[in-house]
């Protein structure tokens, strides 16, 4: 697919090896980088200038907090809403991405980012710009390799190098970049992974320093001039790194404290924790000098001194504790550029006491020049507070080089840098990133160590527990059938519970394999016996190796003799494109839910149908159509509600108030006694909607779920939204989606389907539905790409004939062609005045309607009328029809 996209003239740059399409790419992936580094660099100098504007015309004890929360509140909302991993710095969620974790790393996270940051810095929340080019340049090289496939390993190095890029380009440091990721990121030397990251960093940097001038808009010249050291300052800067480790390790914890205390104490939604701490920062800057408005003006007048040693004291008590404000809210925004002004400012005041004391007691060894001046310190301090906090001395030491190009600070760097992380190792051991990613509940030593995720997966999490099976005893008349009848080209032969062989196309089509001294062949003759076989708690690295030492499709999983799932080849690559496409959410891991109410009823059904409830409005109608159901199946009613909580909060231990779920599931229990069914209801709290209807789905054995869906989605890479999605790709179960009009009918039914084999799949619920209606009609229609041939309607045709004769009501036939799906099917509703459009989908389906456009949601979301989606049990081999 991607191919064909490219440029005829271009595609040559794509059929060679990686090692020479990787000078393109690191090309293209600095050059994007530098631009959003100084896009974001202007619109944090514009919309700042003009918040320091506005301070200044009208009272600022009223405009900086205003803008702080205001300015907080939409960035926390659109990170909230659109990507959750652009909170914070976004360098762990980087970190985790290259240790293969699988967040979410794509141009919607990198533009999220970017606008988010551009707000927060602006707004005037203490954090940097400098961070988050990191998490922009690596996800804007997620994105190009997502565009131009790649290997996965080759992928990683061009994340790294869109890190190393975003940082150079920050900072106007191509070396610090690369050494940043390879000391934090990597540990990774190799030519392909250092040439890359040395490519990108350099052109990012270049196009950064180009078109945005200086990372940190220092006044070099000045500063230049200032910068000496001499023999009399080395103890000083080994006082200048311990005070920055002791208070680097300090800074560290107090980070940790303020995310605990957002998420244990406040429990805000984001955009509310953004916008108070934006709120709480404007009015603390409001009642301080004028020059605590602007950071880079803050940012030179410490370095270059043009204060007192109060005032710098001063700066470093308030950015210390803002910017503990700032990022425990999880407000996008970095750590870099406040950890180099408290730098300066510790290394200012060091200086300055250092001067004071040489004052007052002379030079201690006789030696001039005497102890350097404070701007020297000044610098110093700021690769010394990085390197304490940032755990990265050498990255300390190259940035304030590059930025300031003076060797005479190399020494003082490097005393003040190493002895701050050996004393903060010493006091808070390990990677701050590290530690944040445990935090969240990622942890990097289950990657890095057990080999990934896939490592941990067993036949049990592969396999699938429906499964179709046939008996050794059926004639092979009826084996054709049974295979003519479904998608599957393979059963496993079972009598009385036990496994007992495995049976294929190619058994029944091999005349080999048919004795010739019998009447009546059946399945027992030409099945393969004792088949090879997985336990659940194999792992997937046996299940590989099983399928591929004797060229297998499929295995079945046995405990004993007992046959309990089976896996094929499809399972393991949609597993695969699950784990690529999953997302680890940002933020505290969901815990198990935990169920504060539930009544039962006998347990005198065949079956059970869940229903998840949450909107009183459409209740009532959701409970009739799974009554419905119900009644014609015999199934038992399973009712839940979900009463959703803070990741933060232990849902075992939270009080929630159950008054409004608990009227609701009354109503549940009464429309049950109407219809005469067996009804259990049940109250859950929990983290995530979605994992709390899975995990009643598996603790209850329910066999379909029946669920309310708004019929359209406004989520990012979301087919029917965030939580459907989760039970349509994880609940084996059927599943049915209903999007009800308002005071609907069901009298008139359309049920579009695609012919063969699958084209029941929709309808399989039809004739228990159909009893809403004291006089249904069905109209059954499929859409051609052109006019269809005889040949063509002859599935469509028996189809019907099948309806019919199962159906007492009138059954039409209608085909369409030369239209796009959703709009063939829109005007036929429109012109047979339909109640109800009923379609049908299997699991695969979904992940093609998201390439070709989602069918289910473009009918929903233009038709005023309720819509049922059906996605019917996932057994071994699921196939796709086509809507």
């Amino acid at each position: 697919m991607w191919h064909s996209a490219v440029p005829r003239q271009f595609r040559y740059l794509f059929r060679v090896g990686s090692k020479k399409t990787a000078i393109f790419e690191a090309c293209v992936i600095g050059v994007v980088s530098g631009l959003a580094a100084v896009l974001l660099k202007q619109g944090v100098g514009w919309l700042g200038g003009w918040r320091v504007y506005f301070s200044y015309l009208y009272p600022a004890w009223l405009v900086l907090p205003a803008i702080g929360l205001t300015g907080g509140f939409v960035a926390g909302w659109l990170t909230e809403r659109l990507a959750p991993e652009a909170a914070g710095s976004g360098i762990p969620q980087v970190k985790a991405a290259l240790a293969g974790v699988p967040l979410a790393l794509n141009l919607r996270v990198a533009v999220v980012k970017l606008i988010s940051v551009i707000l927060t810095v602006a707004a005037g929340l203490n954090l940097g710009r400098q961070g988050p080019t990191v998490q922009i340049g690596a996800a804007l090289a997620a994105q190009l390799s997502q565009w131009i496939p790649t290997s996965p390993e080759h992928r990683r190095q061009l994340i790294a190098a869109g890190a190393a890029a975003g940082l150079a380009a920050g900072f106007n440091a191509p070396i610090a970049g690369i050494l940043f990721v390879v000391e934090e990121f990597l540990h990774d030397f190799s030519e392909l992974t250092l040439g890359t990251a040395i490519l990108a960093s350099f052109v990012g940097a270049v196009v950064s320093r180009l078109l945005g001038g200086q990372g940190l808009s220092l006044n070099l010249q000045i500063l230049s001039s200032r910068a000496n050291a001499s023999l009399q300052d080395i103890p000083f800067f080994l006082v200048l790194g311990l005070l920055a480790g002791l208070l680097g390790a300090l800074f560290n914890r107090g980070i940790f404290v303020s995310l605990a205390f957002n998420r244990r104490v406040l429990q805000l939604r984001l955009p509310w924790k953004v916008g108070l701490a934006g709120l709480i920062s404007g009015l603390v800057i409001a009642f301080l000098p004028a020059t605590f408005r602007d950071n880079a003006g803050l940012r030179e007048m410490v370095i270059g001194g043009e204060s007192s040693w109060l005032v710098i004291l001063l700066v470093f008590v308030v950015k210390f504790v803002l910017t503990l404000v700032a990022y425990g809210s999880g407000a996008p925004g970095g750590l870099f550029a406040p950890s180099l002004i408290l730098g300066s400012a510790l290394g200012y005041l060091t200086g300055y006491a250092a001067q004071t004391l040489e004052t007052s007691v002379g030079i201690p060894l006789g030696v001039d020049p005497g102890v350097s001046s404070p701007t020297t310190y000044a610098l110093a301090g700021m690769g010394a507070f990085f390197s304490a906090v940032a755990r990265g001395p050498i990255t300390a030491i190259v940035i304030v080089f590059e930025i300031t190009m003076d060797f005479n600070l190399v020494l003082p760097l490097m005393i003040g840098s190493v002895t701050a992380y050996l004393i903060s190792d010493r006091l808070v051991s390990g990677s701050l990133y590290t530690r944040l990613l445990a935090l969240n509940g990622i942890h990097l030593e289950k990657y890095q160590e057990a080999g990934g995720p896939w490592s941990e997966l067993t036949a049990a999490d592969l396999m699938q527990r429906r499964v179709e099976t046939l008996s050794s005893g059926m004639t092979l008349s009826e084996a054709t059938q049974a295979f003519s009848r479904s998608h599957h080209r393979g059963f496993p032969v079972v009598d009385a519970g036990k496994l007992v062989g495995i049976v294929t196309q190619t058994d029944l089509a091999d005349p080999s394999r048919r004795p010739t001294n019998k009447d009546e062949i059946t399945l027992g003759d030409i099945m393969t016996p004792q088949p090879v076989t997985v336990a659940p708690t194999d792992p997937l690295t046996h299940v590989l190796y099983l399928l591929n030492r004797f060229k297998l499709s499929r295995l079945p999983v046995t405990e004993g003799q007992k046959l309990v799932g089976i896996i094929t080849r499809a399972d393991i690559i949609r597993a695969e494109a699950d784990q690529v496409t999953a997302e680890t959410k940002w933020g505290p891991q969901a815990e198990p839910s935990y169920v504060v109410y539930q009544t039962r009823s006998p347990a005198t059904g065949r079956g059970r149908l869940l229903v998840p409830l949450s909107n009183p409005q459409t209740a009532p109608q959701l409970l009739q159509l799974a009554a419905a159901i119900a009644r014609d199946r015999n199934y038992e009613l399973e009712c839940l509600t979900v009463i959703t909580i803070p990741r933060g909060n232990p849902p075992a231990e939270t009080f929630v108030r159950t008054t409004n779920s608990r009227r609701l599931l009354k109503r549940a229990e009464h429309i049950g006694r109407e219809y005469d069914l067996p009804i259990h209801t049940q109250i859950r709290v929990a983290h995530d909607a979605a994992y709390a209807m899975l995990e009643t789905v598996k603790d209850r054995h329910v066999d379909l779920v029946l669920m309310g869906w708004e019929g359209k989605t406004s989520t990012p890479g979301r087919v029917f939204g965030t939580i459907v999605d989760t039970v349509i790709r994880q609940a084996d179960c059927e599943v049915v989606l209903v999007k009800l009009e308002p005071n609907p009918s069901f009298d008139r039914w359309l049920v579009p389907v695609a012919g063969g084999p699958n084209a029941l799949e929709g309808l399989q619920l039809l004739p228990s539905l159909l009893t809403l209606s004291a006089s249904p009609e069905v109209q059954v229609c499929q859409v051609f790409e052109t006019k269809p041939s005889f040949a063509d309607l002859q599935p469509l045709q028996q189809l019907v004939q099948r309806l019919s004769t199962s159906l007492d009501y009138p059954i039409g036939l209608k085909p369409l062609w030369g239209k796009p799906i959703p709009d063939a099917v829109l005007q036929l509703a429109q012109a047979e005045q339909c109640d109800v459009i009923m379609l049908g989908a299997s699991r695969e389906s979904l992940l093609r309607q998201v390439i070709s456009g989602n069918i289910p949601e473009a009918i929903a979301s233009q038709s005023h009328r309720t819509v049922i989606l059906v996605r019917g049990a996932i057994t071994s081999e699921t196939s796709a029809p086509k809507l």
